[in-house]
């Protein structure tokens, strides 16, 4: 079996081009070091991704603008780490919410029903989403490392379909999404 002409195929070589945002307040402000964005740049690129980030930024606003920004870039996926729990801080649903044009409300579902049949009940609480703008597939994840690495055990055999879809490939033969 030959492998495919890499200028044929759009990303080939790479699953694609990858950004981690992680949106925090007080790690933007250096009060302490982010250790959610570096599990997910690891993730991304055990599946073959081209990482870019973490781009550390203050939750709200910012968190709207670098998501805009990486969509305007081209970027396939863009993963967001914080933001996502109860805190009147906590912004980053509302700002993605706002930049996508569609939601893939089974993503978000999924990381939460892992987590929880895991054995983490505050899983319950993140209250993340999924969605596409335009041809980027943006994810929020919690801020911990621990609900980082669940997001990646979701993602990691969805995450190359996902984005075939978005670039406009065809479903997979034999059934499936």
């Amino acid at each position: 079996m030959t492998e495919p002409d890499a200028a044929a195929v759009p990303g080939a070589g790479s699953a694609g081009r990858a950004l981690v945002v992680t949106a925090s307040n007080r790690a933007a402000a250096g009060v302490y070091s982010d250790r959610g964005g570096p599990v997910l740049v690891d993730g991304l690129c055990a599946m073959g991704f081209e990482v870019d980030g973490p781009q550390v930024v203050p939750d709200g606003e910012p968190v709207a603008e670098a998501l805009r920004a990486a969509v305007a870039a081209g970027y396939d996926v863009v993963l967001t780490t914080g933001g996502t729990g109860l805190t009147p801080g906590d912004l980053t649903p509302e700002v993605t919410r706002g930049v996508v044009d569609r939601e893939v409300p089974g993503i978000a579902e999924a990381i939460r029903a892992y987590g929880l049949a895991h054995g983490v009940p505050t899983a319950a609480l993140s209250r993340g989403i999924a969605g596409l703008a335009g041809r980027t597939l943006v994810v929020n994840l919690p801020g911990s490392p621990g609900g980082c690495k669940d997001g990646i055990a979701v993602l990691a055999p969805i995450l190359p379909h996902a984005v075939s879809q978005a670039r406009g490939g065809d479903h997979r033969p034999g059934g499936g999404v």
